[in-house]
């Protein structure tokens, strides 16, 4: 696969924080630990190469606030450092249908950016890899792991939803059951802090927090 080593790859992302601070980074972060994680159960994948992919995964953020425009800005940046895998999933990461109608954010990009997604969409059959990501990005908040459910809502309170919403989240759901068919466990039995993150467990106390809701930024999908 054309990707960076780990090193570098935690340098590509820093350096894009940099350009455009934001919790999009944290979430970045926590999508590539769940990423080895889960890929160092499952038959086909390496854990390794899992973890670059899920670290670069939103990297088009670097370009500012957008909204699914940041997948195209991802796909050319890496495209044009040589990391045409890491690239593939800048563009599949934010399609579990791949069909552009079926993203969770708005189109921000020109009409013939939009074809020249969607023709990539149709012609590049999904693997395991892109599986993967999609399913991390799903259960990966900027302050660690969540059931997707937490997630689906954290993204639909941001984004709004749309008519092929419940499908997406079914298809969440369909990957999440293959992944499980897979490691042959939960996805959740892997990934530590998620009874925490998602019910808002106070430290060492085993009590839930009262629930005052974070104020929310598009950035930190």
């Amino acid at each position: 696969m054309n990707l960076p080593d780990r090193e570098t790859a935690h340098q590509i992302l820093a350096e894009a924080e940099a350009r455009n601070p934001g919790p999009w980074a944290a979430h970045s972060r926590c999508a590539a630990q769940a990423a080895a994680i889960l890929a160092s159960g499952h038959p086909q994948l390496d854990p390794e190469a899992a973890y670059v992919l899920g670290l670069l995964h939103d990297i088009g953020r670097r370009e500012g606030v957008t909204a699914m425009r940041h997948i195209l800005d991802g796909y050319r940046y890496l495209e044009g450092l040589g990391y045409s895998a890491a690239a593939r999933i800048s563009l599949t990461h934010s399609y579990p249908i791949a069909d552009l109608k079926c993203a969770a954010g708005l189109w921000d990009a020109s009409e013939a950016e939009a074809q020249f997604v969607q023709d990539y969409l149709l012609r590049t059959p999904y693997d395991a890899y892109d599986h993967l990501i999609q399913l991390c990005d799903a259960l990966s908040l900027p302050d660690g792991f969540c059931l997707i459910e937490k997630r689906i809502v954290d993204v639909a309170l941001r984004y709004g939803v749309g008519p092929c919403s419940v499908a997406r989240w079914q298809r969440y759901f369909e990957i999440q059951a293959e992944f499980e068919r897979a490691i042959g466990h939960s996805i959740y039995a892997h990934l530590p802090g998620v009874v925490e993150n998602t019910f808002a467990v106070l430290p060492n106390t085993g009590q839930a927090a009262a629930f005052l809701p974070k104020p929310l930024s598009q950035e930190s999908r």
